[in-house]
């Protein structure tokens, strides 16, 4: 497996970390919350249709421990497999944004006591920014690195519509540009393929709407039905079919190809690491496979991060050209 964006025909977030911290570094998931606005049921709102029990916990024991055991047991895990000495930690689950701007504070605070952790990142929702939140993130900023992944998941109304996100695309786009003018945070989006109605137009209108945001990372998650979800349900009663895995590679090329190189991929599909809580797909068990897939989807056909664009910035076309570069593996024995 390759490592480092240079091995890869797209922008890698390792390789954006290691710009900014001169090392590799790791997340550390922790989970401190356990609810967000759609579980409670405010303004009418309803749980996500993808989202099981665990609220997208990495680890679903974390939910039943203390924030100091979760850091230190996972760091633990972490170092054996991997030999790391940085770290993040990256509060995951649920809204971490949808409780008192104290607890935050509490929790920043303990994350950041530990000498070999570099910063936080933190998921949330577009629709749980206070000022006081966004003042409190900046003021961390000003000390550490701080990260703020943003649970956009689409900029189509109806494909929100269907998760039940409870919020629209241009409230998505509104936060976005929110947090950019009130902070200095490292931000980046989530989105989801593989909704009813999404062809392959939508992607290339994704991301061109990317390219124009003040972000610097996307993550991609191909929609997949877990147990004790109403996609479950919807699943069941024959209202909703998985996107396959080539048609998914398809999309992710589609939309890589017009994404601008300047942009760091997280990953480009979601994992089910409860593999006995999966439905369908089965190919989102294989964590590792579909990555390959996917880059040998992209490597046989050539194609690269902003393949499509046509760039005016120097720099931009530097990156352009190295990831054109990587889109055909270097033979292990030239000829």
């Amino acid at each position: 497996m390759e490592k480092g964006w240079l091995g890869l025909p797209y922008h890698t977030i390792s390789d954006h970390y290691n710009k900014l911290f001169g090392e590799k570094v790791y997340k550390i998931p922790v989970s401190v919350v356990d609810d967000c606005p759609n579980r409670r049921g405010l303004k009418g709102m309803q749980t996500c249709v993808f989202c099981d029990v665990w609220g997208s916990a990495a680890n679903k024991d974390s939910l039943t421990m203390e924030l100091r055991t979760q850091i230190e047991t996972y760091k633990e895990k972490i170092s054996k497999r991997y030999s790391s000495k940085a770290f993040l930690v990256y509060f995951q689950a649920y809204t971490n944004t949808f409780t008192k701007v104290s607890a935050l504070r509490h929790n920043f605070d303990i994350a950041l006591s530990y000498p070999w952790v570099k910063g936080f990142t933190l998921g949330t929702r577009p629709d749980c920014l206070s000022k006081s939140v966004l003042d409190l993130w900046q003021e961390y900023h000003e000390r550490s690195f701080v990260a703020v992944e943003l649970g956009v998941q689409s900029f189509f109304n109806d494909q929100l519509e269907f998760m039940r996100r409870g919020h629209s695309a241009e409230a998505s786009l509104e936060a976005i540009h929110k947090i950019a003018s009130s902070t200095k945070v490292d931000l980046g989006i989530h989105l989801i393929f593989g909704n009813p109605g999404e062809t392959d137009e939508t992607i290339v209108k994704t991301a061109e709407i990317v390219n124009t945001l003040p972000i610097t990372n996307v993550k991609l998650h191909n929609l997949h039905v877990l147990k004790q979800t109403p996609l479950e349900e919807m699943y069941h009663r024959g209202e909703f079919t998985p996107i396959d895995r080539e048609t998914y590679a398809h999309r992710v090329e589609l939309f890589l190809q017009h994404l601008s190189p300047r942009f760091a991929l997280h990953r480009l599909a979601a994992y089910s690491s409860r593999w006995d809580e999966l439905i369908a797909p089965e190919w989102t068990k294989d964590k590792m496979g579909t990555h390959q897939y996917i880059i040998d989807y992209l490597r046989a056909r050539k194609s690269y991060q902003s393949q499509l664009l046509s760039l005016d910035c120097a720099s931009d076309r530097l990156l352009q050209e190295f990831l054109q570069k990587k889109s055909v593996p270097t033979p292990l024995h030239p000829a």
